[in-house]
C-alpha cells in the first residue's frame, strides 16, 4: 500500500526548516567587509577589494585581464561594446537564456539572433548555428546554462570560419570547465555575475575576463562614461571619447565575492556531490530525467534541473500538464521545486512586441533593407519541450548535503508511485516556488 500523497492529505516528508539557506559566510567574507569598513574606501574601480577581485579573478580562471562590473548583464554589454557590435549588427543567442543574454544585444542596437539547444545539455546547438548566420552576423554568444558548458569546439570553429567575435555568457557557470579549459576563457570576453544566487555571491555585481589587452582597454572605457583617463595621474580627463555607462562595482560587494572565492572549490564540490547523488537516485524513476554532463566537462550545478516525461512514467496526459502536477505533488511534500525561465526567451513581450530601443528598433534597421525577423516559438521545438517539461530542484546548494537531498529523493519516489493521485490535483490551488530568503534575498 503506497504512503498517502501530502497533496491528497497525508504527511509532507519535508519541512522548510530542513532546507539551508544560501549563501554560505564565513570569516573570509567578515574579514574583508571589514577591511572596506576599517579603510574608509567604500567606492571607485581602483579601489583595494575591486582591484584585489580583478586580480584573483584572472588567477583563477587562468584569463590575461579581469575587471569588476556591476552585473553579468553589464559585463556582457561591454564585451559586445568592445567588439564593436552596433547598429544592424546581428548576435546569436541561445534559445532558451536569461532575457539578459538577448537585451544586452538591444542595448547596442544589435538584433538578437535565436539559435535552438541540444536537448540533453539545453545549451546553444552548434548543428544550427550557421544556418543563422548571415552578413550581418557579428558575434555568437553561448551560454554556459545553469553551470554545464556549452559544446565550444564546434561553437569556436564556427567562429573562426565566419570571423565572428564569440562572446561566454559563463553568469551562471564560475569553475565550470569545458575539457579541461575554464568556461569564460574560450572566447574573446567570458561574463560572469556576482548576485546573490550564483555559485560565486558578490551580492550584486559581475566580472569580465579578456586576454586582448585592447578589448580590456575598450571594455574599461564602457565601465564608466567612456571616460578616458590620464595615464600617469589615473585621474579622469572627463572628455568621453565613446559611449559609455555606469557599469562599476563598489567595494563591499567586491569584498564579499572575495571571501566567497576562498572556498569556490568547496562550495562547488558539495553542489556537484548534492547533483550526482540526485542525478544516480531520481534517473532511476521511469519519467524523470536528471540534467546530463557532457563527458569531459566540469558542470558546477548552479540550479538543478529535471525534466519530465509523461509516457515512460505511463501516464496518459501533456508534457506541461504533467510537469505542473508533479510540482504541485512534490510542493506539497515539501520539496523546493519550481520553473526558472517560464518560456524561450524570444517569446517574452520585448521581442514580440518588438518595443526595443523605441517601437520597432532596433530591428527597422535592416527591415528597411528588406529584411524579416520572424520570432516564432514554433522554430524552437527544443526550448519549447524544454520549458513545458522541466522544474528545478532547489536543495543542492551548499551547506545543504545528503540529508536534505535523501529526502527529496523519498519524496520523488513516494508520488512517482501514486501518480493517478497526482493527476487528479493537476488544478490543485498550489503555487511551488521557494522564499526569498533560501538565497539571501530580503
Amino acid at each position: 500500500m503506497t504512503e498517502k500523497l501530502a497533496i491528497d492529505g497525508g504527511t509532507p516528508i519535508l519541512k522548510r526548516e530542513d532546507y539551508k539557506n544560501w549563501p554560505v559566510l564565513t570569516d573570509d567574507d567578515r574579514r574583508f567587509v571589514n577591511e572596506v569598513l576599517d579603510s574608509g574606501i567604500v567606492a571607485g574601480a581602483t579601489g583595494p577589494q575591486a582591484v584585489a577581485l580583478q586580480n584573483e579573478w584572472a588567477a583563477f580562471t587562468g584569463a590575461k585581464y579581469c575587471l569588476t562590473t556591476c552585473s553579468g548583464t553589464a559585463a556582457l554589454h561591454m564585451g559586445l561594446a568592445a567588439v564593436d557590435v552596433g547598429p544592424g549588427d546581428e548576435v546569436l543567442v541561445p534559445s532558451y537564456t536569461f532575457l539578459a543574454t538577448a537585451s544586452c544585444v538591444l542595448h547596442q542596437m544589435a538584433i538578437p539572433v535565436f539559435v535552438d539547444i541540444e536537448p540533453r545539455t539545453y545549451t546553444m546547438d552548434p548543428a544550427k548555428i550557421e544556418a543563422a548566420i548571415t552578413e550581418r552576423t557579428k558575434a555568437i554568444i553561448p551560454v554556459h546554462i545553469q553551470g554545464c558548458p556549452a559544446d565550444m569546439d564546434p561553437i569556436l570553429e564556427i567562429a573562426r570560419k565566419h570571423g565572428l567575435h564569440v562572446i561566454e555568457d559563463a553568469c551562471q557557470a564560475h569553475g565550470a570547465k569545458y575539457k579541461g579549459r575554464m568556461c569564460g576563457t574560450m572566447g574573446i570576453v567570458g561574463a560572469f555575475s556576482l548576485n546573490n544566487l550564483k555559485n560565486l555571491c558578490g551580492g550584486e555585481g559581475g566580472l569580465y575576463i579578456t586576454n586582448d589587452e585592447d578589448v580590456l582597454r575598450k571594455g574599461d572605457l564602457v565601465r564608466y562614461f567612456g571616460d578616458e583617463c590620464n595615464e600617469k595621474t589615473l585621474r579622469q580627463k572627463y572628455n568621453a571619447s565613446i559611449l559609455g555607462y555606469m557599469y562599476r562595482n563598489q567595494e563591499l560587494p567586491a569584498a564579499l565575492a572575495r571571501g566567497q572565492l576562498a572556498h569556490l572549490d568547496e562550495l562547488n564540490g558539495t553542489r556537484i556531490a548534492n547533483s550526482e547523488y540526485l542525478s544516480a537516485e531520481l534517473g532511476k524513476i521511469p519519467g524523470v530525467i536528471p540534467p546530463h554532463c557532457p563527458e569531459g566537462c566540469k558542470h558546477v550545478y548552479w540550479f538543478y534541473a529535471v525534466r519530465f516525461d509523461p509516457k515512460a512514467a505511463g501516464v496518459d496526459a501533456e508534457p506541461r500538464r504533467f510537469r505542473i502536477a508533479v510540482e504541485k505533488a512534490l510542493a506539497k511534500e515539501g520539496v523546493l521545486v519550481g520553473q526558472w525561465q517560464t518560456m524561450p526567451v524570444l517569446a517574452q513581450d520585448v521581442f514580440q512586441s518588438r518595443i526595443g530601443i523605441g517601437k520597432g528598433y532596433p530591428w527597422a534597421i535592416n527591415e528597411a533593407q528588406g529584411v524579416t525577423y520572424k520570432y516564432d516559438v514554433n522554430d524552437y521545438p527544443v526550448a519549447k519541450m524544454l520549458c513545458e517539461s522541466y522544474t528545478n530542484v532547489h536543495s543542492i546548494h551548499p551547506p545543504n548535503g545528503r540529508e536534505l537531498n535523501e529526502k527529496v529523493v523519498a519524496a520523488f519516489q513516494k508520488i512517482f508511485a501514486d501518480l493517478d493521485a497526482v493527476m487528479v490535483h493537476a488544478d490543485d490551488d498550489v503555487q511551488p516556488g521557494f522564499d526569498g530568503r533560501l538565497y539571501g534575498v530580503g
